[in-house]
């Protein structure tokens, strides 16, 4: 697709420096722009890129003064930032605006949608799903038996979605994503073998989540498991079974949450945090990467380390942790000393 520089002007309001039918057909970074290519500069520390730019385009601040010749084609703005940021996700509204119904796949009978659907094709639609308004469907997706999924929700290619999952609306599910699977459940037998527990809950996302690529969530064993209005996990996160997130959290990637867990509202976990099963986490509570949660936390706590503690503790720790070898080599030279001083007063 292409557009022109008044195209985008009209867009984000701002006012063309040069030719306005100027026509980009790319983004790109101000120190990479290429002809074609439509770039911005927000921060100050990349200014002298914009003279030496091959960018057609580019957005700038409406305080922005040039103090050299400028090849690009300038649109001025109130913020640049913001407004290249709002470009984009008018960019990919328009690359992701597709509709209809591709070829090889399965509806059933008794499945409902709304308008404007998009399914693309070898996707599997079960019985008596309901899909809501400006739902987008990516090829090879799987909706199982009784899946509800809310209107002017993306799930996208590759995605599986167990049966009786309760998706709400404006949701991005990315690629590989599969949510229901069973939970991990098996109890131990006399015959010395491990038998398996059946999982027959579900999961329930609220509105407004986002889930990255490859992110697991397990159907509950009885009941739900619950994923709030307005979570965000990032790609390869493990949800287990019962596991409850509270609104506006965020999670990283690697992030492993163990079964009936409950998370607050407003958290930010880090990457490959692991979290132990029933535990109790707090609202507003910010756990650092690489941390392993054993034990519940109160509000507003930040912790860090494996096993976790106090944000601060662990920092003034760390000095010291680095320092180890060489404390050790200390105190045993005072040892040495100590002994010395008592062998001779002995003497």
């Amino acid at each position: 697709m292409k557009f022109k520089a008044e195209q985008i002007a009209e867009i984000l309001g701002g006012s063309i420096v040069g030719d306005p039918n100027a026509e980009v057909y790319r983004l790109s970074k101000i120190e990479e722009g290429t002809e074609g290519s439509l770039t911005f500069l927000a921060n100050p520390k990349y200014n002298n890129f914009i003279y030496t730019t091959q960018a057609t385009v580019a957005i700038v601040n409406e305080s922005f003064i040039p103090e050299g010749a400028i090849s690009a084609t300038l649109i001025k703005v109130e913020d640049a930032y913001a407004s290249f940021s709002k470009l984009l996700e008018f960019y990919n509204q328009v690359k992701l605006n597709k509709n209809g119904i591709e070829p090889n796949t399965v509806i059933s009978e008794s499945a409902t949608y709304g308008e404007n659907l998009y399914l693309g094709s070898f996707s599997y639609i079960g019985e008596n799903v309901k899909i809501g308004n400006n739902v987008k469907i990516y090829p090879n997706c799987f909706l199982g038996d009784n899946v509800v999924v809310g209107d002017d929700t993306c799930i996208f290619a590759g995605s599986k979605i167990y049966s009786e999952t309760i998706i709400g609306s404006n949701c991005t599910i990315h690629s590989g994503t599969i949510i229901g699977a069973d939970g991990f459940g098996f109890a131990p037998t006399d015959e010395g073998f491990y038998k398996k527990v059946p999982q027959i809950g579900n999961v329930i996302i609220e509105n407004y989540v986002d889930i990255g690529a490859n992110t697991t969530i397990d159907r509950a064993t009885l009941g739900s498991t619950i994923v709030r209005q307005g979570v965000k996990l990032d790609n390869q996160i493990q949800i287990a079974h019962n596991v409850e997130i509270g609104e506006n959290t965020v999670i990283a990637a690697q992030t492993g949450v163990a079964g009936s867990t409950k998370i607050g509202k407003n958290c930010m976990i880090g990457g490959q945090v692991g979290i132990a099963g029933h535990l109790s986490i707090g609202n507003n509570v910010k756990v650092q990467a690489q941390s392993g949660i054993g034990r519940n936390l109160k509000d507003d706590e930040t912790v860090q380390g494996s096993p976790s503690f106090g944000y601060n503790d662990y920092s003034k720790s760390y000095v010291h942790f680095k320092n180890l070898p060489k404390i050790v080599a200390e105190l045993e030279e005072l040892k040495k000393q100590i002994l010395n001083q008592k062998n001779g007063n002995n003497g």
